[in-house]
C-alpha cells in the first residue's frame, strides 16, 4: 500500500519588526536545528516484535540524517500497547520522546474498555508500514494446511490455542473474524507483543499463532505459514495461499507509525515526520524492510487526520461486525 505524500519546508516569517521578528527567527532556528540530542523511541511492546525490528532498522538512518541517536526503550504491558499509550500524555512535549503507534490497536482498545487512554491522546506524525495477518505453525506441526488446522479445531472446539499480540489488536480481530467465517471455535491467548507470541509458539505453549508475514520472514527456518490475509500472495511466500483463495474473505493486518504527546509543537512534529519520511525513501532501508516481509507506506503529518478518520471508520465497523464491541 502506498499513500501519496508531500514534502515539508520550514515557513520563514515575512517582513516584521523588533521582538516579533526575533522570536520568529528563534523559533525557526530551533526547528531547523532539531534534533540536537538523542531522541527516545518508546516501544509499547516487548522486544522482538515488528515495532522493535522496525525501530532497530531505523536507528542507522536516523543517525545518518540527524547526527543523533534514536534510543529504543521498551514499555510492554496492558495486553499489548496499553501501558505505554496510557503514559504518553505524561511524557515531555519537546519532540525528544516519541512512541510507536499501532493500528487497529489504538482505535479498538479504547472502544472495548477503559485502558487509560483515548485514540485522540496520540498525536500521530508518521505511519510507515503495514504487515498482513497470517496463521503460523511450527515446522514440525502436524498441520500442513489451513484445512488441517480447521479439521483439528472441529474435532475439539476450543482446544486448539493460538497466540497473538494483545487484545483488541489486529491479531484479535483476525481470530474473531476467522472463527465467524470458518464457523469454528478456537482459544486465542493474548501476549504482550508478537515476540512473546512467537516464543509461546516455538516453546509449544500454543499450537498456532496469529502473526504477520514479517514474523514468518524472521523465522522461516522454524515456522510454516498456512494462509495470509492479503489480496495477493506475498512475493516472499509464493506458495502460501491467501485466505480469499481458500474461501474466507479476510484481508487485514497491522499498521505501524509514530506519535508524540499532546502539546508537542506542530513544527517539531513536522520535522519528525520529515525525518522518518526521508528514512522511508532510502532504497537500502526499503530493501531491508521488504526482505523482512513489511509493506512500506507513507502517511506524513499533513495527511494524518484524513488517514486516521478513515481507519477509525473502517475498524469500528469491523469490530462491531466481529462482535468485539457493542
Amino acid at each position: 500500500m502506498e499513500i501519496s505524500h508531500a514534502y515539508f519546508s520550514v515557513h520563514r516569517p515575512g517582513n516584521g519588526h523588533g521582538a516579533g521578528l526575533a522570536s520568529g527567527l528563534t523559533t525557526v532556528a530551533a526547528v531547523d536545528e532539531f534534533p540536537t540530542k538523542d531522541v527516545r523511541d518508546v516501544i509499547p511492546f516487548g522486544p522482538g516484535g515488528e515495532s522493535d525490528i522496525s525501530a532497530r532498522l531505523q536507528q542507522k538512518y536516523f543517525e545518518e540524517i540527524t547526527g543523533e541517536q534514536l534510543v529504543v526503550q521498551y514499555m510492554p504491558g496492558g495486553g499489548g500497547g496499553a501501558v505505554g499509550w496510557s503514559q504518553l500524555s505524561e511524557m515531555p512535549t519537546d519532540g525528544y520522546t516519541i512512541m510507536g503507534s499501532n493500528l487497529p490497536h489504538i482505535i479498538l482498545k479504547p472502544m472495548g474498555k477503559d485502558v487509560g487512554f483515548q485514540t485522540d491522546d496520540l498525536n500521530n506524525f508518521f505511519y510507515f508500514h503495514y504487515s498482513p495477518d497470517a496463521i503460523l505453525v511450527r515446522k514440525d506441526s502436524p498441520y500442513e494446511t489451513l484445512d488441517d488446522l480447521i479439521q483439528a479445531v472441529n474435532e475439539a472446539p476450543g482446544a486448539v490455542t493460538l497466540s497473538g499480540s494483545g487484545t483488541y489488536s489486529a491479531n484479535d480481530v483476525a481470530n474473531t473474524r476467522f472463527q465467524q467465517l470458518a464457523d469454528v471455535t478456537t482459544t486465542y491467548i493474548p501476549f504482550k507483543g508478537t515476540g512473546a507470541a512467537m516464543t509461546a509458539l516455538l516453546g509449544g505453549q500454543v499450537q498456532a499463532e496469529w502473526g504477520y508475514t514479517t514474523v514468518a520472514a524472521n523465522h522461516q527456518d522454524k515456522v510454516r505459514m498456512l494462509a495470509v490475509a492479503a489480496e495477493e500472495r506475498h512475493p516472499m511466500f509464493p506458495d502460501v495461499p491467501t485466505f480469499q483463495e481458500l474461501g474466507y474473505d479476510m484481508v487485514g493486518g497491522a499498521y505501524r507509525g509514530m506519535a508524540v504527546p499532546e502539546g508537542t509543537p506542530k513544527e517539531t512534529q513536522q520535522k519528525l515526520s520529515d525525518i522518518f519520511q526521508q528514512i522511508n525513501e532510502n532504497p537500502e532501508f526499503q530493501q531491508e524492510m521488504q526482505d523482512l516481509g513489511f509493506v512500506l507506506m507513507d502517511v506524513p503529518l499533513e495527511e494524518m487526520d484524513e488517514f486516521m478518520a478513515e481507519q477509525h471508520r473502517v475498524y469500528e465497523a469491523t469490530a462491531r461486525e466481529a462482535g468485539l464491541i457493542d
